[in-house]
């Protein structure tokens, strides 16, 4: 039994970048264009995270036919506490529907407390206004 013991850590060593990874969907988005009560497809959103003076890009994303990303932040890497900005690009919703926006992107810059926190963030829209909040 004692010989096994060290063989046994050694593999759990092995998994365990896995197992403290982000797990899927630990931030997701969610688009809904307030004037048509729609969900809007194909809007770019990008997550950055605020590095000392900077903004670090970690990932970006197209919402699907329900205006969501399930799991916008990597899931091979940990969210970690700090500042982070999801940017949600709506130039492109807007311009495709041939009208005309006062947003061309929003930005929304949010605090994560705790490691792998879970967290989504909705953005309700519309041509000249918008409104976002901490879901669940």
């Amino acid at each position: 039994m004692k010989k096994t013991t060290p063989l046994l850590i050694l593999a759990a060593m092995a998994f365990a970048p896995a197992a403290f990874s982000a797990p899927v969907g630990t931030l997701s988005v969610h688009v809904l264009d307030q004037q048509t009560g729609t969900p809007p497809p194909g809007v770019t959103v990008t997550l950055e995270k605020q590095q000392q003076d900077k903004w670090t890009p970690l990932a970006s994303g197209k919402t699907d036919q329900d205006g969501r990303i399930k799991s916008l932040y990597p899931e091979d890497q940990d969210m970690q506490p700090g500042v982070y900005k999801v940017t949600f690009k709506t130039a492109d919703y807007f311009h495709a529907k041939k009208l005309d926006t006062f947003f061309p992107e929003i930005p929304v810059l949010f605090t994560v407390t705790r490691t792998n926190e879970k967290l989504h963030i909705p953005l309700l829209l519309s041509q000249y206004g918008y409104s976002t909040y901490k879901g669940s």
